[in-house]
């Protein structure tokens, strides 16, 4: 049975002056499957990002999402799209219970559903107890999870996370992890990382970025075949993603 595919994204580019931020990217994702965006710093990523979610125009190139041209409907097609930027948009002077609401309304989520979809993701992402607290008095990993919950009260097709356990500690990535796979089984999701090992214990397929071009896309067998014939048996997934980007 053939997937859905709910994000198509042909050759992209993004300039900033003479600067080619993004040169001839595509991207593709399919239902029920999470794609990490994978490059060091600066590679490009949270550009791409942008420009999947309509923050950005791209000089050239088309997106859609659902199959809805989000140049051409771009309202329509945000409805299908869930984004977590790198910082999450909180206001801390605000309850988690109160922000929801808020989130909730800003989605056009009717009164009568608006309680149900506010106790769902409370549930969803682990905050039933931190209702009432402020958000700027929470830790950073639940100051997170309100940022994943604020993105899916709408139940979007796609979830969208830019790079979702940065400065974090151990216990609170491994947390985070575990959520996002658990958001998996209902939606299809695109995260971007630095970390190799993120992308190993999340995804499905991996899309390595390097100076803003495409420079590997697969599964990730695919990517320890690619490893085995370069590098040999031998050498580590850590190997072949240096090798890659530098």
């Amino acid at each position: 049975m053939t997937k859905k595919l709910l994000i198509q994204a042909d050759h992209l580019h993004r300039y900033y002056s003479k600067h080619h931020a993004i040169n001839d990217i595509s991207v593709t994702l399919y239902q029920g499957e999470v794609l990490g965006l994978l490059g060091q710093n600066g590679a490009g990523k949270s550009t791409t990002m942008q420009l999947l979610t309509g923050n950005l125009a791209p000089n050239d190139g088309t997106v859609s999402i659902n199959s809805i041209s989000l140049q051409d409907q771009p309202i329509k097609a945000k409805r299908q799209l869930g984004y977590l930027p790198e910082t999450p948009p909180l206001y801390r002077d605000m309850r988690v219970l109160e922000y929801l609401r808020y989130c909730a309304r800003l989605h056009d989520i009717s009164k009568s559903d608006l309680d149900h979809a506010v106790n769902n993701v409370l549930q969803r992402c682990g905050l039933e107890e931190m209702r009432q607290r402020l958000i700027g008095n929470l830790s950073k990993g639940y100051q997170q999870r309100v940022g994943i919950a604020q993105a899916i009260i709408h139940e979007p097709a796609v979830i969208i996370l830019d790079e979702p356990t940065v400065g974090l500690d151990p216990i609170q990535i491994q947390e985070i992890r575990g959520l996002i796979k658990t958001l998996a089984q209902d939606h299809s999701v695109i995260l971007s990382t630095h970390i190799l090992q993120e992308v190993e214990a999340i995804c499905d397929r991996v899309h390595i970025i390097k100076k803003g071009k495409t420079v590997f896309i697969d599964t990730l067998d695919a990517l320890k075949n690619y490893q085995n014939n370069k590098l040999g048996a031998n050498a580590s997934l850590e190997n072949i993603f240096t090798a890659l980007v530098s």
